[in-house]
């Protein structure tokens, strides 16, 4: 019977051309449906890009019902945000229109631009590693677009409606560029997408041992406290709002610290086992 042959090992020189493939495939992924978005462009910024600007966005009826619910009267009530979107620029709703299609692209091609990825680190893995880190894309995908849809939900809201809102004087009216609002809705989303990776980012630093449960641990009170300056930030002036962000987060944290544990375990227990079988 023929034996298996062993794959060829490859050059560096071979390993950037077959890089460079993966990232010409994620690239035209992103492409190709970045091109249906500017086809559905109206539609994406009338409901989507635009709906967190108007008062009947879901996240704010949600909180003023909720305020009503316990006779408080929330700013989430009022009937209008009191700021105005302009384009000052020739090519600027052309430019906007291009970009938010990338973004779109990227965002929904994400899953895809992993399994690229994956398949160019994972030859180098063993049999054991990517036995063990099966269902990486299906776990990771999952937390992006849970964290793309609370930036969305919850923390562009808060962003938007904080920021149009604020003045220092009644005599200074706010006309945001669209570039501007734009930004802030893409990096309130991308940031919650990035951030909702912390448990896969952390598995990962764990098993080149970079992370300890007792690193997590030791150092809980400052991110605490870093969590907590950011949904101040990101929010309005109230504790409700800060608690809703930072809540999520913070049990993102909590559960790489479990998830950190966990592969130092299984660690333990495949070293136990290697050295009880030599």
């Amino acid at each position: 019977m023929a034996k298996k042959q062993e794959p060829k090992e490859m050059s560096f020189l071979d390993h950037l051309e077959e890089l460079r493939w993966h990232l010409i495939r994620s690239t035209m992924a992103v492409v190709i449906i970045g091109c249906v978005a500017f086809a559905m462009s109206g539609y994406i910024f009338d409901n989507i890009i635009f709906a967190p600007s108007k008062m009947d966005f879901p996240t704010y009826r949600f909180f003023c019902e909720l305020g009503n619910y316990f006779n408080y009267v929330s700013d989430f009530c009022a009937e209008t945000l009191p700021f105005t979107i302009q384009s000052r620029t020739m090519a600027g709703q052309f430019s906007a229109d291009i970009w938010t299609s990338i973004w779109a692209g990227f965002i929904i091609a994400f899953p895809y631009v992993l399994y690229e990825m994956w398949k160019f680190v994972s030859p180098g893995l063993h049999a054991k590693e990517r036995k063990n880190s099966r269902g990486f894309i299906f776990i990771a995908s999952v937390l992006f677009f849970l964290g793309v849809l609370f930036g969305y939900y919850v923390v562009a809201p808060f962003s938007i409606n904080f920021l149009g809102s604020y003045s220092v004087s009644d005599t200074v009216t706010n006309e945001f560029d669209l570039d501007s609002y734009i930004a802030t809705l893409r990096s309130s989303v991308i940031a919650c997408g990035v951030i909702f990776e912390l448990p896969i980012i952390i598995f990962f630093l764990t098993k080149i041992g970079l992370v300890t449960p007792e690193i997590m641990k030791k150092y809980r009170k400052i991110a605490l406290v870093v969590i907590l300056i950011l949904s101040a930030v990101i929010t309005p002036p109230d504790v409700a709002s800060q608690i809703v962000v930072a809540i999520p987060v913070l049990l993102l944290y909590q559960i790489s610290i479990y998830i950190s544990a966990y592969v130092l375990r299984k660690e333990a227990k495949r070293e136990l086992k290697r050295k009880s079988n030599a």
